[in-house]
């Protein structure tokens, strides 16, 4: 193999793994939304529970005098 070629095929190589790599970077980006939209879905869930928690004390305080 000659120099050329040895060249040529590590050329070939990089291109390869520049492709790669940006796949995976596109694949990360995907990633990191979706944890995003879950992380701002669970913040909203729990100001609701806040919000609705003492309705469903008392709640839970009526069913116990019903027993």
């Amino acid at each position: 193999m000659t120099i050329d070629e040895r060249l040529e095929a590590l050329t070939r190589n990089l291109e390869l793994l520049s492709l790669e790599s940006e796949k995976h970077d596109l694949q990360l980006d995907g990633a990191a939304k979706l944890v995003t939209e879950v992380a701002e879905g669970t913040a909203r869930l729990l100001r609701i529970v806040e919000v609705h928690e003492p309705h469903l004390d008392s709640h839970d305080d009526r069913l116990d005098k019903l027993e």
